[in-house]
């Protein structure tokens, strides 16, 4: 230890316990006074360091690795909440136990190996968990959110997606005339597919495909972005700095693709109603009045809302599924392209799943 640093054991009814002393600057870990044989129940006490910085909490970590191999677990409550999690960073994987504030250390073999990952599920709830919390300080004012940073992903997800959008959906609402008026007239209903052509866009398919064309070119940047950035530690070193990545990373990406949803799924839906015209108009033979006025009759209120609903619903899942792979992806190139690979296929799995719950739910309730 250094001159202004000091260290000592004492025992007492609960176990062994390390205080320390001053300002924890520049500490070796083969300074640190020997653990006593056969401490298994170890704790560290730093409630009266005066300061400490990234050697301190290597030495420590030394020292939780000579308690497991006594098969023990060093216990960490009483010092910082900042060293308690530069404890963390030292060892990624290895911040959990049953007891909070505990440093849990593989013993043996196990010493040097990380631990074994949570299963998936676990970690997209924790994940879901730390964006709720996220989004509560952020209501009480006490968010780190970036207008800065939200206008810009506003720039990224909104009129640059906006050509793509109306492409897609252009050429399925020319499909839904061909489908639906090859079966209308039959019948000689032929001027009824324009409501087909409303309804499906405006409730159902205008926001499934800004959902599925949004996965493909939004959901997958937000993850190689943060998935870059955690292979570069860049991450790590946000949280070193007290900054919460997901208040600072996720939030404004979230925020900006619920924001131009609305606006996309407009657009979409409008140009494929429009787009279903020329082929109404020439293949079966609708004026443009009665066209007009069959799509002016099918729209109404319940169809705009139920399919604002839905593409927000698929927009928030995309920007969730993009940003949890790429905040979870290993520190590799490799890592890297199979987290966005994960974050498209997944917020693809989602939206489904989604747009099959969403319409067996608005269906029985009569909507």
């Amino acid at each position: 230890m250094t001159a202004s640093t000091q260290a000592s054991w004492s025992s007492g009814p609960g176990g062994w316990t390390l205080r320390l002393h001053g300002d924890g600057l520049q500490v070796g870990a083969g300074l640190i006074p020997a653990l006593p044989a056969g401490a298994t129940a170890v704790a560290v006490d730093g409630q009266a360091l005066q300061g400490w910085d990234d050697s301190l909490a290597v030495a420590l970590w030394v020292l939780a690795g000579e308690v497991a191999a006594q098969g023990g677990v060093l216990d960490t409550q009483r010092l910082p909440a900042g060293l308690q999690s530069h404890l963390v960073l030292v060892a990624p994987g290895l911040g959990s136990s049953a007891m909070p504030g505990s440093v849990p250390v593989p013993s043996g073999a196990q010493w040097a190996r990380r631990a074994p990952p949570c299963s998936e599920a676990a970690v997209t709830v924790a994940f879901l968990g730390e964006v709720l919390l996220a989004l509560a300080r952020l209501t009480r004012s006490r968010s780190q959110l970036l207008l800065a940073d939200v206008i810009h992903q506003l720039d990224q997800t909104g009129p640059r997606s906006l050509p793509i959008v109306v492409l897609t959906c252009s050429l399925v609402g020319l499909m839904l005339v061909y489908m639906g008026g090859a079966q209308l007239d039959k019948i000689g209903a032929e001027s009824f597919v324009a409501r087909i052509v409303t309804v499906g866009m405006v409730r159902e398919l205008a926001g499934l495909m800004t959902g599925i064309m949004l996965a493909g070119r939004v959901g997958s940047a937000f993850t190689a972005q943060l998935a870059t950035m955690q292979a570069g530690e860049e991450i790590d070193a946000l949280r070193a700095m007290g900054v919460d990545p997901v208040a600072h990373l996720v939030l404004p990406r979230l925020l900006a693709l619920l924001v131009m949803a609305p606006a996309l799924i407009g657009f979409g839906a409008l140009a494929g109603v429009l787009a279903g015209f020329p082929a109404a108009h020439f293949v079966y033979g609708v004026s443009l009045s009665e066209y007009q006025n069959q799509c002016l009759l099918a729209f109404n209120f319940t169809h705009l809302w139920i399919g604002m609903f839905k593409g927000m619903l698929y927009a928030g899942l995309v920007a969730l599924a993009g940003c949890r792979e790429g905040l979870h992806a290993g520190r590799s190139a490799q890592a890297v392209g199979e987290a966005t690979t994960t974050a498209v296929v997944k917020a693809l799995v989602w939206i489904v799943c989604a747009a099959c719950l969403t319409t067996v739910v608005f269906t029985t309730l009569g909507y």
